[in-house]
């Protein structure tokens, strides 16, 4: 069994997480786990590569039936297995979604605050972005239905992060037919991220949007990948789900020669996660769930001006640092006072310039050794003369 708790020294690996920065920063920023991937997706990677032939690759029948077998017994959603498109990420998915389906000068609902890829992804094709943002109350990150309703009406499409990154807020029920509804009566495409959809908490169920109504599967290009979830990110393997027939083959032939054929060693490693590595998974949640917990306690005890709302699935804390006043933007100042490198919350929409965003998906003594560096950084600087 993986010991999480282990501390595995990625400098020099070509980690993308761990090369940003200088030796001498700690790295909380990008959205990958430092945990070993589970041990039967390392063991079925080894078994791939005895063969010495690694040319193009293509999805097995027995991957597709895994995740239609992984659908139907997590969220009761039935999927075919020729409804699946694999592709070499979620982020080329959307792009290649707004490509297929909208021309430049449309308008493209996002909720914010959102991951930058997200965020940047609509002028990248022309098109007009409407910020609908959420709101933080007493229950948390909350929908604003009404405002949401007045961008949607704006727009031609809707793109939904749920899991949201990087609030961790997991959509409920009637918060997704609420935006299927809005969407039905505005007759906008829906593209869902539901690349988190995995790590939840606190016993939370995921729903795919795709799976509320016959109107939302026909509506909805859906994309999931075991990446998030297994660690697996830099393998390169995601998948679409696109129940519409039509949209399936328009989105298909959107690949342009820009979105090739996905990585043969993530193919594997997809197969692996999802046919072997459930008490892993398991494991891991539970592992992840305590240091969410961990975090909110030491973030109320030791930083009470920091304001934290606790996730609710992900892997991300969205952390609200307006009434330390800082001298500058909360990622600048402790990346230069404290050695601890975060994602920027002007990265997620430009409201958020006093948020920072920390990935707790670490060894525990990797997590106490950021929040050490916060505290450092703030005793310094007030003690200055």
């Amino acid at each position: 069994m993986t010991d999480f708790d282990l501390v595995h020294d990625r400098l020099g690996t070509g980690s993308s997480k761990w090369s940003k920065y200088p030796a001498d920063v700690l790295p909380m920023w990008v959205a990958d786990m430092d945990f070993p991937a589970a041990p039967e997706i390392i063991e079925a990677i080894t078994h791939r590569l005895k063969h010495p032939i690694l040319g193009y690759g293509v999805a097995k029948d027995e991957l597709r039936t895994a995740i239609v077998e992984n659908l139907e017994t997590k969220y009761q959603w039935t999927v075919a297995p020729e409804e699946i498109v694999f592709l070499p990420g979620v982020e080329p998915g959307f792009n290649m979604a707004m490509k297929a389906f909208l021309e430049p000068g449309d308008g493209i609902t996002v909720q914010t605050p959102v991951y930058r890829p997200i965020l940047s992804a609509p002028s990248h094709w022309g098109l007009m972005r409407r910020d609908a943002a959420l709101t933080s109350g007493v229950r948390g990150w909350e929908l604003e239905l009404e405002p949401f309703k007045t961008e949607l009406g704006k727009s031609k499409a809707f793109i939904l992060c749920n899991p949201q990154n990087p609030t961790g807020k997991v959509f409920s029920r009637e918060e997704l037919t609420s935006m299927a509804d809005a969407c039905r009566e505005q007759n906008v495409l829906v593209i869902s991220d539901e690349i988190h959809c995995e790590l939840l908490f606190d016993s939370r169920h995921h729903i795919p949007f795709a799976s509320l109504s016959d109107d939302a599967a026909q509506r909805t290009i859906t994309l999931m990948a075991a990446s998030k979830t297994y660690n697996i990110a830099g393998l390169k393997t995601a998948f679409a789900i696109i129940k519409n027939r039509r949209m399936r083959e328009t989105f298909s032939a959107s690949r342009l020669g820009m979105v090739d054929s996905v990585n043969i060693i993530g193919l594997e490693a997809t197969l692996a996660a999802y046919t072997q590595a459930g008490e892993w998974k398991t494991a891991m949640l539970r592992y992840l769930e305590s240091n969410r917990d961990f975090l909110s306690d030491e973030i109320n005890r030791r930083f009470p001006s920091i304001n934290v709302i606790k996730a609710e699935g992900t892997f991300l804390a969205w952390l609200d640092c307006t009434a330390l006043k800082l001298e500058s933007d909360p990622q600048t100042y402790f990346l230069e006072n404290g050695k601890v490198g975060f994602s920027a919350g002007s990265e997620f929409g430009p409201d958020y310039a006093n948020f920072i965003r920390l990935n707790f998906a670490c060894p525990r003594a990797i997590l106490v050794e950021g929040l050490d560096r916060i505290e450092r950084a703030l005793k310094a600087t007030n003690s200055r003369p």
